[in-house]
């Protein structure tokens, strides 16, 4: 199927005609609202957790470094100059006894008395839960529709958000319970939300929505740390809970308000628009629901092919996700409330990035300039190989701390590029399934925030110095090259034959049913 670029472009005219603003436009706004408040309610608890148990006294020697075996989760204590949260190893020592260390803990609210053990229960009854729905959450949102789905994950999470403070005074397993109905919850958006653009955006538009889920994503991370220290600060951690509560309640809202299954649905949405989007998918897209083939789906070898380029990315996005601001802190020798811009600046980077790619990838199709596969298969260069080998060279050029996190933002600003590769290839492969594809593609790459701090304590468990670390950099290099290897040899950007959905014949009706064929010109 090849769409005329002047066709596009006087139905987007058309579209927008009277100052109309675009459905597509306002739905692709939303989808990345989602992914900011998704993200939001992912990671706010590790801040709020610092203010919320007792600090333990930990070993640290006369420079206030933290020993190799301190614990990942840091304890606070207030900058007497400004007032803001610390780590624990900028702790005030007793001028009677060098060896004394008197924290200052700082009244943000109840403390508890929850071992480190405990509260890295905590932090990982999330992903337990975001696990059990990443699954079934595709064929819900295809069978179903997406818009209840998201929406009610919304509003029901942040009434489980706002119980928070009361689940802390019943027993630190009532957190746990409820940080795992949040990872349930929230395991639902991202593939439901795969759905909602293969339903709503055209081929040609598709790279700049899957752009928003990648800076959405980012951009909740990047504020969230920030907002939820200065809500603790200045009015105390049961605020840190309440306003992404809330934040949550208006996201569900307006979702409803807004977005509808499909442009079909969609009460005021104009002719002109909704003959455009759904002329658009010609005969890739069809209105019969059914089951994806999953036998089909698991021996395809493009679609095994973007489930490694996928968690090859993954697991590059949640090593320095989780592992960044220990490495800088304690090898690098920064001090986090120093340098916590330093620690935001790679996520920032792939954000632009990945809008950035996704306007090239947009404009290289609508141009025709070189086929989907293609498309997809050159910018692994940027994606895959670029960020592993900056991963290679960073243990031999990066002795200086300034060349090794500028090695750091180049390497996931080059894998903003994903937006064009594997997060997006599922569309390409089966519209009709791309959120079933796309929970199994993220129920395999959420298990890399477990393993990659595993690889990083198997590595660093004696000594903690750039020499260990890169074997860790090493490994990580191989998997985004070796996956960027198998998805050129083996991907595709053409929809697969097991995207087509054949509709059965009504009990009523003995004639056959003619099958929706599913063909593209790439």
């Amino acid at each position: 199927m090849i769409i005329n670029s002047d066709i596009i472009q006087g139905n987007i005219v058309s579209c927008m005609f009277s100052g109309a603003i675009p459905k597509r436009l306002i739905v692709t706004i939303m989808i990345f609202m989602a992914c900011t408040a998704s993200f939001m309610l992912r990671v706010h608890m590790s801040i709020n957790l610092l203010a919320m148990v007792q600090p333990t006294i930990r070993d640290t020697n006369h420079t206030g470094n933290m020993a190799t075996t301190a614990t990942s989760v840091p304890l606070v204590t207030p900058d007497v100059t400004n007032g803001s949260l610390l780590p624990f190893n900028d702790t005030q020592y007793d001028d009677n006894d060098d060896d004394q260390v008197t924290p200052l803990v700082p009244d943000f609210g109840p403390r508890y008395q929850w071992s480190q053990t405990m509260q890295s229960h905590i932090l990982g009854a999330y992903f337990y839960g975001y696990l059990l729905t990443s699954l079934p959450a595709g064929p819900l949102a295809e069978r179903y529709g997406p818009q209840r789905l998201i929406g009610y994950s919304f509003l029901l999470s942040a009434i489980v958000t706002a119980l928070f403070p009361l689940l802390a005074m019943v027993d630190a397993s009532a957190i746990i319970a409820g940080r795992f109905l949040i990872g349930v919850l929230s395991g639902c958006v991202y593939p439901t939300l795969h759905n909602v653009i293969s339903r709503w955006i055209p081929p040609n538009e598709k790279s700049k929505a899957v752009a928003c889920i990648s800076g959405g994503s980012t951009f909740g991370t990047v504020i969230t740390w920030p907002f939820a220290g200065l809500l603790t600060e200045h009015l105390g951690w049961v605020y840190a809970f309440y306003v992404p509560a809330l934040i949550s309640a208006l996201v569900g809202i307006i979702w409803f308000w807004l977005v509808s299954d499909s442009p079909s649905e969609h009460k005021t949405i104009t002719k002109e628009e909704r003959d455009f989007i759904e002329s658009s998918f010609g005969d890739t897209v069809s209105k019969v629901k059914a089951r994806p083939p999953l036998v089909k789906v698991l021996t395809s070898l493009p679609f095994l092919a973007l489930i490694l380029a996928h968690y090859a990315s993954f697991w590059g996005l949640n090593f320095f996700v989780t592992q960044a601001p220990k490495f800088i802190n304690e090898v690098l020798g920064f001090k986090l409330a120093n340098a916590g811009f330093l620690s935001s600046l790679p996520y920032v980077a792939r954000m632009f990035s990945g809008f950035l790619f996704g306007y090239i990838g947009d404009l290289l199709r609508r141009k025709q300039i070189m086929s989907v596969t293609g498309l997809r298969k050159s910018f692994t260069l940027f994606s895959h190989f670029l960020p592993g080998a900056f991963l290679i060279a960073l243990p031999f050029i990066g002795r200086d701390p300034i060349v090794t996190v500028s090695c750091i933002i180049a390497c996931l600003g080059f894998n903003g590029a994903s937006t064009i590769t594997n997060l997006v290839n599922a569309q390409d492969l089966a519209p009709n399934f791309a959120a079933t594809l796309y929970g199994l593609m993220n129920f395999l790459a959420t298990t890399a925030g477990f393993l990659a701090p595993m690889l990083v304590a198997f590595f660093t468990k004696e000594k903690n110095t750039m020499d260990e670390w890169k074997y860790v950099f090493l490994i990580t290099a191989g998997i985004y090259i070796l996956s960027g290897i198998t998805f050129t040899v083996f991907g595709s950007g053409k929809v697969q034959k097991w995207n087509e959905i054949k509709e059965q014949p009504s009990a009523a009706s003995a004639t056959p049913v003619t099958p929706v064929i599913q063909s593209v010109r790439l």
